[in-house]
């Protein structure tokens, strides 16, 4: 009994000796955690100017991120009474893994097609991506839905990312009757996307096809480039410019319709044997 109470008493004496510095160091780590994540954001800012490799940043913060924890752990052992020369030991081995394994393993590792604020399509669900975790990506669609998609899924899907590169190319199609001038139409539909400030001249200059023609029209085929941010107003507004123009220009829209040759009396039809 008297074995069991003087154990009991040198706990709590070790207690009140070492009380202080445990609270200390505690105070250190969570201390030490929230200054690393605000830093850690601020670099990974910092090089995104520099980095233009999505990848190669992520691994250069990811590093920043250890070492800094690193740092902030051995200070508080530290102050928990370790011995430093262990702590050094400790660390250094530990660090030189975790970079080793960042540095190595990093570009092995499964990663998502898009990152936060990307407009991402993938099966029916087209959406901006407001944030990605470990497990899932939580896209936000057009129509104000928040949904929730699990990332082993995408990692398995067809995944379209429309910010991926810098520009996108407008497509703007219009069917003409077969009786309108063709030549003008097509100068009149490469005018329109050349007048327009967004339109950019590189990777290919504004251009007219004449697509095919149909049994009702003949289809005109309108393509320019634009900068991935502006695609969809100026799409839009190229569209609405198009008809206003052809308007005044008199170049007649064609739509569907359906010709009926209504024969009287003893008029013969047109082909014979046919009855009407």
């Amino acid at each position: 009994m008297e074995s069991q109470f003087a154990k009991y008493k040198a706990i709590g004496d070790l207690i009140v000796s070492q009380g202080q510095d445990f609270v200390l160091s505690l105070i250190i780590l969570v201390v030490g955690l929230i200054v690393i994540k605000i830093l850690t954001k601020l670099f990974r800012q910092m090089i995104g100017k520099f980095i233009f490799r999505p990848q190669m940043a992520s691994t250069v913060s990811n590093i920043f991120f250890v070492i800094l924890l690193l740092i902030v752990v051995a200070s508080a052992l530290e102050q928990a009474g370790m011995a430093t020369i262990v702590i050094r030991r400790i660390l250094i081995v530990i660090g030189l893994a975790v970079v080793g394994l960042i540095a190595v393993f990093r570009p092995l590792i499964p990663t998502l097609p898009f990152k936060v604020g990307n407009t991402v399509k993938f099966g029916d669900l087209l959406g901006k991506v407001e944030a990605t975790t470990i497990l899932n990506t939580r896209i936000r669609t057009f129509d104000g839905k928040t949904v929730f998609v699990p990332n082993s899924k995408i990692l398995n899907e067809f995944v379209i990312n429309y910010h991926f590169t810098d520009t996108r190319r407008i497509k703007v199609d219009v069917g003409i009757r077969y009786d309108q001038d063709i030549l003008k139409a097509k100068q009149v539909l490469e005018t329109i996307m050349i007048e327009d400030p967004r339109v950019l001249l590189k990777p290919a200059r504004p251009t007219v096809y004449v697509l095919n023609m149909a049994d009702n029209c003949v289809k005109l085929g309108g393509r320019c480039w634009v900068d991935n941010l502006k695609y969809w107003t100026t799409r839009c507004e190229l569209i609405e410019k198009t008809k206003l123009r052809f308007d005044q220009e008199g170049i007649i829209i064609a739509f569907p319709q359906l010709d009926v040759h209504h024969f009287h009396g003893d008029v013969s039809p047109e082909f014979p044997g046919e009855e009407i």
